[in-house]
């Protein structure tokens, strides 16, 4: 009986121990994943499509604020250069927050919120005085130590506020 208890305290023990460095692992594939939002932040900053695209994997799939879907890193340079050429060319990002899930130890989820100034509209309208806000819904793969952003979905938003009662 003496050892069934040994037995059971060394599995808990074991399980509570893994469970403790999962954990550990996350909080460091967390801090890596905020590190590469950061590196997307400053990448758009500099107005650097290249070094935006290195972000991502060969075969990204991006789909932008207004819907457009540009497939693939080599797509998503050119779009971005054409784009920083005039419609943000003044613009300012900010990464405001990073919410990352992980359903495998090499893929992660993360919804990323963010605020713009500078933009223009790109049908040749003025650059946008007041921030615009958003979210980014990323699936991030992990291959050979990095992480690199393979989808990605951007949408605009405003502040929540209480759905009206129709009364």
């Amino acid at each position: 009986m003496k050892s069934i208890f040994a037995l059971a305290g060394f599995i808990c023990a074991c399980l509570v121990g893994g469970g403790w460095a999962i954990a550990a692992d996350q909080s460091q594939e967390t801090a890596a994943i905020q590190r590469l939002e950061l590196q997307q932040q400053d990448a758009w900053n500099h107005h650097d499509a290249n070094a935006y695209a290195q972000l991502f994997t060969q075969d990204c799939n991006v789909v932008n604020v207004l819907g457009w879907w540009w497939k693939g890193r080599a797509e998503l340079s050119g779009k971005l250069s054409d784009a920083f050429a005039f419609v943000f060319a003044e613009s300012r990002l900010a990464i405001t927050s990073v919410d990352v899930r992980f359903p495998a130890p090499s893929i992660a989820f993360a919804h990323v919120r963010w605020t713009m100034t500078g933009a223009r509209n790109p049908t040749a309208g003025p650059a946008s005085h007041a921030p615009m806000m958003g979210i980014q819904t990323q699936v991030l793969s992990k291959a050979s130590g990095s992480w690199l952003i393979a989808d990605f979905q951007n949408t605009n938003s405003i502040p929540e506020t209480p759905f009206p009662t129709g009364k």
